[in-house]
């Protein structure tokens, strides 16, 4: 009871200035004074590519610091992204004006910014209770199994659902191997990404389609095969590699094993796994309850269920750290600092990415046209070669949610054509959007959380680059494949 106890003073404290900034924002939405009208509409035709600057900036930022300059980096990441999100803002202000700047920057933080840390907050800090308790042994068998469970439930409670409950029993798994790294890696590949993809719960991109009229069926049922051949190519090629390495530890250099020998497989915090279920629910919700109440804040629409639903995910997390005992978040080596890189870096990416979006929403009126020009064959139909790898590659370095929907726009915007006609053109969208956001760290949020979470138990992880290296020999073929299967 006393663990309980000191468990719901952590968690609270520690939870309090993370979440209620973001509940103060929603709930101001009941404020008729926050309400602004005829305000300008960023017309990315009008805008240079010069815009893209800090963006790249930002990007170039996470990949290369941490490289060169790991220590200032560790202790200074939260002022390098507020350089960035001041280096658009500013300009920004003084070339279009300040109603303009607060249009934009409210408009991505209430409908993106806030729901999208909202959802990963609840998602990890439920997820966080969860123990799986034990002295699993990393076998290559055992961690193949791992890998294949997590890719089977990312798409029931969401690549970032999956990724937190896994992420540190296969560490603790792997706590006395010498070689782990690459077993990090797989799992981004197939857990925080790939697992996805069979229902609008798995990932963000698809559940932006379901809003916006895609059945909730209609990813399991046309992305089946493509998960399937990936997964089972990923799979085969860990166990194989997994192998490799575990053929290499040396039992006189074998690290000591922290977890008690003696202790036995079971499940502590089972009583976040109702809470985790009410996080499906509360997300079902904003899709399927429609009362039609619509609040205005400084020229956004905010519906009312959306506020429900963000209110309904803090309150779980919240309800998650009072009833968790201390010592079960403990053993997870459950800490927010996680959270907290994810939440400060991804603030500046939606906020700088506002002006690249913009421009690929204008279309062949943009600085980016010959990209979007490529989608469009000379007869008019969609090129579903370059509607994979075109939303696929830049998801991999913007946010795939937004990147999914101008692709979705760019298609026609049209459920019922996409899920008719031109359902190959939608299946292309949807499997770039969300297989490509494993070729880099920052393609999904569950990367990130993931990538923080391994360095943080000692797994030297490698660089942005070396990632890359990583997503190029291993998830590039099977693109490939997929490709020459299905886009062609």
């Amino acid at each position: 009871m006393a663990a309980r106890r000191r468990g719901m003073k952590f968690g609270l404290r520690s939870a309090a200035a993370f979440a209620l900034p973001f509940l103060a924002l929603l709930l101001t939405a009941a404020s008729p004074a926050a309400a602004a009208e005829g305000l300008p509409v960023l017309d990315g035709a009008r805008l240079s590519p010069l815009w893209a600057i800090p963006f790249a900036g930002m990007l170039l930022s996470i990949a290369l610091l941490p490289l060169l300059a790991n220590h200032f980096w560790h202790h200074h990441y939260g002022k390098v992204a507020l350089f960035w999100g001041l280096a658009f803002v500013v300009p920004f202000a003084t070339v279009y004006g300040p109603s303009a700047t607060g249009h934009e920057v409210v408009h991505t933080a209430l409908l993106e910014y806030i729901p999208f840390i909202i959802l990963l907050f609840a998602l990890f800090t439920v997820s966080g209770g969860v123990l799986v308790t034990g002295n699993i042994k990393g076998s290559p068998a055992v961690n193949t199994l791992i890998l294949g469970i997590g890719t089977l439930i990312a798409s029931l409670i969401g690549t970032t659902g999956a990724s937190m409950v896994l992420i540190r029993p296969l560490l603790r798994a792997n706590d006395e191997r010498r070689h782990n790294v690459h077993t990090v890696v797989f799992f981004i590949f197939l857990v925080s990404n790939i697992g996805g993809s069979l229902t609008p719960l798995g990932d963000p991109p698809l559940f932006l389609g379901f809003l916006k009229g895609v059945n909730f069926f209609w990813t399991t049922t046309h992305l089946l095969h493509d998960t399937a051949v990936i997964a089972a190519i990923l799979l085969v090629a860990y166990y194989l590699l997994d192998r490799y390495f575990y053929a290499k530890e040396d039992p006189a250099l074998k690290r000591t094993d922290p977890t008690p020998p003696t202790e036995k497989i079971g499940l502590r915090g089972a009583q976040n796994l109702p809470l985790l279920v009410g996080i499906i629910g509360a997300i079902l919700l904003s899709a399927l309850w429609k009362p039609g109440v619509t609040f205005d804040i400084y020229g956004t629409h905010v519906e009312l269920q959306w506020i429900v639903r963000d209110v309904l995910l803090v309150a779980l997390a919240l309800v998650s750290l009072a009833i968790t005992p201390t010592i079960v978040r403990e053993r997870n080596g459950f800490d927010w600092e996680p959270i907290m890189e994810v939440a400060k870096l991804f603030a500046a990416i939606f906020l700088t990415i506002i002006p690249v979006i913009a421009i690929l929403k204008a279309g062949s009126r943009g600085a980016f046209s010959p990209l979007v020009d490529l989608v469009t064959g000379a007869d008019g139909q969609p090129v579903n070669v370059w509607y994979f790898w075109l939303t696929g590659s830049l998801s991999a370095f913007l946010d795939n949610a937004p990147t999914y929907l101008v692709f979705f726009n760019l298609a026609g915007g049209d459920p019922h054509q996409l899920m008719g006609p031109l359902a190959v053109t939608l299946e292309a969208i949807s499997a770039g959007a969300v297989f490509m956001g494993a070729m880099t760290y920052i393609g999904n949020a569950p990367n990130f959380m993931v990538l923080s979470i391994a360095r943080h138990r000692g797994v030297k992880m490698p660089s942005f680059f070396g990632y890359i290296g990583w997503s190029i020999v291993f998830l590039v073929p099977c693109f490939a494949l997929l490709t020459w299967l299905y886009y062609i």
